[in-house]
């Protein structure tokens, strides 16, 4: 599913030990696949709480036998800092994707989004560098700006957080400047602007706009835009994302232990998303999709949400070259395709 990459083909020709933490979901298998895909030995950490084995099934379908035999998976929790330890065992990169996402999960649930992201985070940070692995990238969030009206967003100009899950992300980013100032431990962060892409989940109450969206829209239900529609987002499409995270992971040292927004620069509203789609899905069912509806803005979130890239394009080379309407084009195909995950 992924495309090709020149700036990737380099690390092809030295093999290294990657770990990645929430392996099983939508980020962490499309990382897998990548790594898998240049002949990289992952080992992989999920509790499969919100992740999926047919994720890894699909994974193993792409890349074949062999270069799955390149594969192994833990079946562990990132709150058990024992199983953190056996984890980054021999571990050159850890990509650390594992947590509870979603601002409406943690405001119904705030005490285990904190268990996952705050403990969990500190768990495989310190197993990390307790091993002293190369590099160690973790999954930021946009949701950090909170209450920062500016766009676009700048990585040295926050707000206050507006729902547990923005906290527990802005604790991880205070936690790595903690490390680097205490041991001289590293980590980079990558704030991810509304990521989308084929493998994340359509179903649940939790369930992100494009792909709750795009299952709705497949299976002939309504879709409800909260608010009046002029709410706009940073569409980030999962190749741009994995692309960053193996640049930050493989940067020179003087260039980890940074904060970075990885997005795309640009922002679309509800409104003209919801056309995006609902075109793409015409166009492969020959069928028209029902016009949505406006509900209530959603508790927690923001008006408008725009990246500034130019840190990330500045010191790890960053080039999202997948822009938001390919990004659909590509993830509703992947949908159609497999109509049964709607």
């Amino acid at each position: 599913m992924l495309t090709e990459i020149p700036i990737f083909n380099n690390i092809s020709m030295i093999k290294r030990k990657w770990l990645i933490t929430g392996v099983a979901g939508f980020i962490g298998s499309s990382l897998l696949e990548r790594l898998l895909m240049l002949d990289q030995e992952v080992i992989g950490l999920d509790n499969f709480s919100t992740g999926y084995q047919t994720n890894l099934d699909d994974v193993c379908a792409v890349v074949g036998e062999e270069k799955w035999r390149n594969f192994q998976l833990i079946n562990g929790d990132v709150t058990d800092f024992d199983v953190c330890m056996k984890s980054v065992e021999g571990v050159d990169h850890v990509l650390h994707q594992a947590a509870l996402g979603s601002v409406p999960r943690s405001l119904e649930d705030p005490l285990a989004t904190n268990l996952a992201n705050v403990t969990g985070f500190l768990n495989i940070l310190e197993a990390s560098r307790k091993a002293e692995v190369t590099s160690f990238t973790y999954a930021a969030s946009s949701s950090t700006y909170g209450d920062s009206t500016q766009l676009p967003k700048v990585e040295d100009v926050i707000g206050k957080p507006l729902s547990p899950y923005a906290l527990t992300k802005y604790v991880n980013e205070l936690y790595s400047d903690v490390y680097e100032l205490s041991y001289a431990f590293r980590a980079t962060g990558l704030r991810y602007f509304n990521v989308f892409g084929p493998r994340q989940d359509p179903g649940g109450a939790y369930a992100a706009v494009i792909p709750k969206w795009i299952g709705s829209m497949l299976n002939d239900k309504e879709v409800i835009i909260n608010g009046d529609g002029s709410t706009s987002r940073d569409f980030c499409f999962i190749e741009n994302v994995v692309q960053a995270n193996l640049l930050a992971a493989l940067a020179e040292d003087d260039v980890r232990g940074k904060v970075y927004n990885i997005g795309l620069g640009d922002r679309t509203s509800l409104t003209t998303l919801a056309k995006m789609i609902s075109d793409q899905v015409e166009s492969m069912t020959a069928r028209p999709v029902l016009e949505p509806s406006y509900g209530p803005f959603r508790r927690g979130d923001v008006a408008h949400s725009q990246a500034s890239i130019l840190k990330a394009q500045t010191y790890l080379n960053y080039d999202p070259g997948v822009k938001v309407e390919k990004g659909i084009e590509l993830t509703v195909k992947w949908f159609a395709k497999y109509s049964n995950r709607c």
